[in-house]
């Protein structure tokens, strides 16, 4: 039997997700203690391997030194922008007078993996004030608490412009 024809145990994409779950489990829980590691460990190994062994959506992530550079650049990004849209959100909310004008705007996504595409769906969603109602090819349907354009190129640049380069690079 040759090395080509070998099949592996843990699916193609198993590793890097395990990792990118254990991480988030351990954010989550804010602690570095032994006993929250081993279960957020044998946890999040079971459902990557679930999750890559059900799906060939998850295989397609790169995992190369620009693609790690650009998940970090997505996540510092995501959490600027997260800031912005929380203290947005307490101005609506603290305001005497609520002036805002909620509607449905429709954008492009350039991003063609669908891996990618849920992740700017749901780096959209996360953020106050936006929420994606329907993805279909390229096109995201967004509920937006207070429409800035109707134009599709504007609106695409505003909610997803700021993640899109980033997600790109990691999920194609």
């Amino acid at each position: 039997m040759d090395s080509n024809s070998r099949k592996s145990v843990a699916p193609q994409g198993m590793l890097s997700l395990w990792v990118v779950l254990f991480v988030v489990w351990m954010v989550a829980n804010s602690t570095l203690a032994i006993e929250v590691a081993i279960l957020g460990a044998i946890l999040t190994l079971g459902l990557a391997y679930v999750f890559t062994s059900t799906s060939d959506a998850w295989r397609q992530i790169r995992w190369t030194p620009a693609g790690f550079y650009h998940f970090l650049a997505y996540s510092g990004t995501f959490f600027v922008e997260l800031v912005k849209a929380n203290i947005a959100m307490m101005r609506i909310v603290y305001a005497p007078r609520i002036d805002i004008q909620p509607g449905i705007v429709k954008i492009r996504t350039k991003l063609k993996s669908p891996i990618g595409r849920l992740a700017l769906a749901n780096t959209i969603a996360l953020t106050p004030g936006s929420l994606v109602m329907d993805i279909r090819d390229e096109t995201l349907f967004i509920h937006w608490l207070d429409v800035q354009t109707t134009d599709i190129d504007k609106a695409t640049e505003a909610l997803a412009g700021p993640f899109e380069t980033h997600l790109e690079k990691v999920f194609g």
